[in-house]
């Protein structure tokens, strides 16, 4: 065991912090001393901390896995952090780049892909962001006529241990200086307090999964309530944030066009379309191995059981016309109360672009530049 009280460099948050309580801990030897390891370990309850050597370790130590009383790991990442979207084969794909300076999440989503994707079922946070930013400020000085869309979110949901860490404040410092990159931190959390007293400059947004609150309560474990999130994304545009909101995954089930309908409205009732960025839809979708996982591990959700069949890209998917049905009714939905908003799909065939909204990117790179041009709208 160390002394965890040391000073802590770099941003702090303001607001009271919750303590959360964290069953195991694993540390890598080389980062316990490290500023930021010290101040997640100051801002969480935890039960057991356990030194070990490195990354490989983890696959060797005999932790509790996330969700059975909370694991956690901190350590250096040894790698490039900043890395191409995965996308899917022969489908159309925004073309971000994902900084996985963590992995994992606790929030327990039935449909989530990290459950078999990830080879340790722990929170991993690596505490090396000096590495990351000098990673990301190489590629933008590189490549100054290029524009980035760079994300936190594909192996985690970006704000929900982020009050303890601390990480998205630093990033958010660093994007709010760039000029050819954007930001952009996915949640389903309302967790936003700690980053309202910063200027983001156009050049941060926050962007929002949602579906109706039946859905939330039934498939998306312990992440916020609907209303929550609205009002997080309200604060979030009153301190000077852009605003993204991603409607995936679309579940089809009795009622949905309501459902999503009143989604929709209490959405647009309270933000402001102005300083929507962007909104992408996109079907329930996931690998064949995620079927068995989420009937073992939640045997009471029904999203096993809907018209789902192999893709071109062999995931799981709602039939074609089912699909195209919930996007065209999506779209109208937003179009009724927004003429301007960009909507986009995610992860979906030319074909089904131009079934569901009557024109199409044709290709990644065509809907890549796209959202380039509306990111590139906000900046100041």
């Amino acid at each position: 065991m160390w002394d965890v009280s040391g000073t802590v460099v770099g941003h702090e948050r303001r607001a009271k912090v919750r303590r959360l309580r964290v069953e195991q801990v694993l540390v890598e030897r080389d980062v316990r001393e490290h500023p930021r390891t010290l101040r997640i370990l100051r801002g969480i309850d935890a039960g057991e901390i356990r030194e070990i050597g490195g990354l490989p370790d983890l696959l060797r130590s005999d932790f509790r896995p996330a969700g059975n009383g909370s694991a956690w790991a901190i350590a250096r990442y040894p790698g490039r952090l900043l890395q191409k979207c995965p996308g899917t084969q022969r489908h159309i794909c925004c073309g971000y780049k994902v900084l996985n300076i963590q992995t994992g999440c606790d929030l327990g989503c039935t449909y989530c892909i990290l459950q078999g994707y990830l080879n340790s079922p722990l929170i991993t946070i690596y505490v090396n962001l000096e590495d990351a930013l000098q990673e990301v400020d190489r590629e933008l000085s590189n490549h100054p006529d290029r524009f980035y869309r760079i994300g936190t979110g594909e192996l985690t949901d970006s704000l929900f241990v982020d009050s303890i860490t601390g990480i998205s404040r630093e990033l958010v410092d660093f994007f709010s200086r760039q000029s050819n990159a954007i930001l952009e931190l996915k949640t389903k959390t309302d967790n936003v307090e700690h980053l309202l007293d910063l200027d983001p400059r156009g050049r941060v947004i926050l962007s929002w999964s949602l579906n109706p609150q039946q859905i939330v309560d039934a498939e998306e474990g312990s992440s916020a309530p609907l209303a929550n999130r609205i009002r997080a994304a309200v604060r979030a545009q009153e301190a000077g944030y852009r605003l993204g909101f991603h409607f995936d995954p679309l579940i089809y089930f009795p009622g949905w066009r309501e459902a999503y309908e009143d989604v929709v409205n209490a959405l647009f009732d309270q933000v402001d379309p102005g300083r929507i960025a962007w909104i992408s839809l996109g079907a329930l979708r996931y690998p064949p191995y995620l079927d068995r996982l989420i009937r073992e591990r939640h045997p009471q959700s029904p999203l096993p059981l809907g018209e789902l069949f192999p893709g071109k890209d062999g995931k799981l998917r709602y039939l074609r016309h089912i699909r195209v049905e919930m996007f065209r009714t999506l779209h109208e939905f937003i179009r009724r109360r927004s003429s301007d908003v960009f909507v986009y799909l995610c992860m979906e065939s030319d074909l089904v672009w131009r079934e569901s909204f009557g024109w199409s990117p044709r290709h990644t790179a065509g809907l890549a530049r796209l959202l380039d041009e509306r990111a590139r709208m906000g900046l100041r």
